[in-house]
């Protein structure tokens, strides 16, 4: 039941695949292995799920309670030999000038060792310097180990791996993984293209796991492993509470961002949870007190959206029989009038709430929320504050007058106005909400 934590000093440091690769290793030899992912990245967390065939649960020190963390690693550790959380960004970032929410910061909450990625492409004695300068740039988050990644060649793995020894002579090397230009993943506008996107992500799985055994000494890897220093709590998390007692979630390539600690954590609640697919022209369970719209790319799919029939009208009448209907993101975005694709075509969407958002008008929206609800609502009552993400490149062109969903401010605390709208019991926002706030009120980190 022990945690290591790969990180790297910037994004782009091939992270993601080295652990894929670890994940599918471990996998395939029989150990009981866990996945993680530092910070709110949904997509990064569905290749960890595919590579070991179960959820992979993201951890995050901004945007949780300590509560909630300690609870997840919990989870992640019961039965599990060993638990590969990846980390978000370079290791010491995070939001605002502080930092805060960095890979750091979760492993210093943790106590799970950190092993460091490192990109040597276009270095050679200079990656001592980079190295120790993250070995020694905070004493509680102390580095266990170093992989070498896309090394050009075997006099380029010598020069680095001389380096290394020179400088750092207590600090294991653990493997040097070469270049190969096929150990890449396309990505899109919101990052890597989904795991179920891939019809060869099995092979692509098996050809890293491959790779990394091939060049990585995975048994000193696993022996620098440690357990967690949180204790888990007796209650399990709950980061939203949940929506009604049998609640229909869409699930499909248009709605795949929803996090598998808000599903599990209303599990554990006693709520049921019945899938449905939009896409597939699938209606909500008529029996459902609630429907959830988890983000995604309706951006992607709203021609196929427009035309699901049953599936939108199926969404009408659980708003009119009185079913909370909650939208987040590409959710919120489904429950409007409209939605303009890529190529400037109007899509009819629900016509739930007077919105109209644009994928052709794209302007990055990203960053840590602080949310306030502005009414009463399953989520909580009116003041309820909780912590969320928003990354999003739609933009709104028309939104009708109504009630907001919730006001926000961002990581360091600067209000941003209210969003969102709510109509009746049905409402939503661009932001995915992440987990509750102890505080309530003032909703300033």
């Amino acid at each position: 039941m022990s945690g290591l934590i790969l990180a790297a000093p910037a994004s782009g440091s091939g992270k993601t695949v080295l652990t894929l690769g670890l994940l599918r290793h471990f996998a395939s030899r029989g150990l009981r292995v866990a996945a993680a992912k530092a910070g709110p990245d949904y997509i990064d967390s569905s290749f960890h799920a595919a590579a070991i065939g179960a959820p992979c649960l993201n951890l995050d020190s901004w945007a949780m309670r300590g509560a909630t963390v300690a609870s997840l690693v919990g989870d992640l550790a019961s039965g599990a030999e060993i638990v590969l959380c990846e980390g978000v960004m370079g290791l010491f970032d995070g939001a605002g000038p502080a930092g805060l929410g960095s890979t750091a910061d979760l492993a210093a909450l943790t106590g799970w060792p950190v092993v460091l990625v490192v990109d040597a492409g276009g270095q050679a004695a200079s990656v001592a310097a980079l190295v120790r300068g993250f070995a020694g740039h905070r004493t509680d988050v102390p580095l266990a180990g170093v992989i070498l990644n896309r090394v050009g060649g075997e006099r380029h793995r010598e020069l680095l791996t001389a380096a290394l020894a020179r400088h750092l002579p207590d600090l294991p090397l653990l493997g040097a993984v070469p270049r190969d230009a096929e150990l890449a993943l396309p990505a899109r506008h919101l990052g890597l293209v989904p795991a179920g996107e891939h019809r060869a992500l099995d092979v692509f799985l098996d050809r890293a796991a491959a790779a990394v055994a091939a060049a990585i000494d995975c048994d000193a890897l696993l022996a620098l492993a440690r357990p967690s220093v949180l204790a888990r709590p007796r209650d399990g998390a709950m980061p939203l509470p949940p929506l009604g007692q049998r609640i229909a979630v869409a699930q499909d390539a248009a709605f795949c961002f929803a996090y598998p600690a808000v599903l599990q954590g209303w599990r554990r609640a006693g709520a049921e949870v019945a899938p449905f697919s939009p896409l597939a022209d699938e209606v909500p369970d008529p029996d459902a007190g609630a429907v959830y719209l988890p983000g995604g790319y309706p951006e992607l799919h709203a021609g196929a959206l427009a035309a699901s029939r049953r599936y939108g009208k199926g969404l009408r009448d659980a708003a009119a029989r009185g079913a909370f209907v909650y939208g987040e993101c590409g959710g919120y975005m489904a429950l409007g009038d409209g939605l303009v694709d890529a190529a400037g075509e109007t899509h009819a969407m629900a016509g739930l709430l007077p919105l109209v958002t644009s994928f052709a008008m794209r302007r990055l929206h990203l960053g840590y929320r602080a949310i306030r609800l502005v009414g009463d609502s399953p989520l909580g009552a009116a003041g309820s504050t909780y912590r969320g993400h928003e990354f999003h490149y739609a933009s709104i062109v028309e939104e009708g007058a109504g009630e907001r969903f919730a006001e926000l401010a961002d990581a360091e605390g600067r209000p941003l106005g209210a969003v969102g709208l709510r109509r009746g019991r049905t409402m939503g926002s661009f932001v995915h909400l992440i987990d509750r706030e102890l505080l309530h009120g003032d909703f300033r980190p």
